[in-house]
């Protein structure tokens, strides 16, 4: 029983981790060097997509999405997705896809005279899932080196990391006023009732 407690437990703190890390926004400092548009067919990874631009029909099967190609500080190449998010989840209430394009297209760079960006962007990116992270916005920065604290993120974990020991304590608390005391007359009075039915037996065999 033990051991189905800890799996649960486990597996409840990583789906919160996978959540978390998925949603909250992260910044790459990287250069573009392309952006494009490419039609694509929605299938299993359908739910790594968000939906369609808004105002236009959420029915298609397939879409054209913005794309924006970059090498990372580390000389890593980065693909991603520029999608809205409207009203939608994540509630980035991203509507300027077009725009982000434009202003992605214009800082392009080469190797030889870099232009560095930051791109604030959220998901993942895998290659045999075909899922990319989809950018939320593009600024340009002077320096590779350029420090990126994420506030709003450290803001989010605190109050998750208060509301959860808030949860916590008051269960704990109910558990110790109304459960705890339940569970122990119920362990008293089958204590009661096997030293009852020893006594009884114990009567029998004299």
């Amino acid at each position: 029983m033990g051991y189905i407690k800890w799996a649960f437990w486990i597996s409840f703190w990583v789906f919160i981790a996978s959540f978390f890390h998925y949603t909250l926004p992260q910044h790459d400092i990287a250069r573009v060097t392309d952006t494009y548009e490419k039609r694509i067919d929605f299938g299993e990874n359908s739910i790594f997509w968000a939906s369609a631009d808004t105002g236009n029909a959420t029915t298609a099967v397939n879409r054209d999405v913005f794309f924006l190609q970059t090498r990372l500080s580390n000389d890593n190449v980065m693909v991603y997705r520029n999608e809205d998010t409207g009203w939608g989840w994540p509630p980035y209430f991203k509507f300027d896809t077009t725009n982000l394009q434009a202003e992605a297209s214009d800082l392009k760079s080469i190797a030889a005279t870099p232009q560095w960006v930051v791109i604030k962007h959220y998901g993942w990116r895998n290659e045999f899932l075909s899922i990319f992270p989809n950018a939320v916005s593009v600024r340009a920065v002077d320096s590779p080196d350029v420090r990126i604290i994420p506030w709003l993120n450290i803001a989010i974990l605190i109050l998750f990391a208060a509301f959860a020991w808030a949860i916590w304590v008051r269960w704990r608390r109910f558990r110790e006023a109304r459960i705890d005391p339940v569970l122990q007359d119920a362990g008293d009075s089958v204590a009661n009732t096997s030293d009852s039915v020893k006594k009884w037996f114990g009567s029998w065999r004299k």
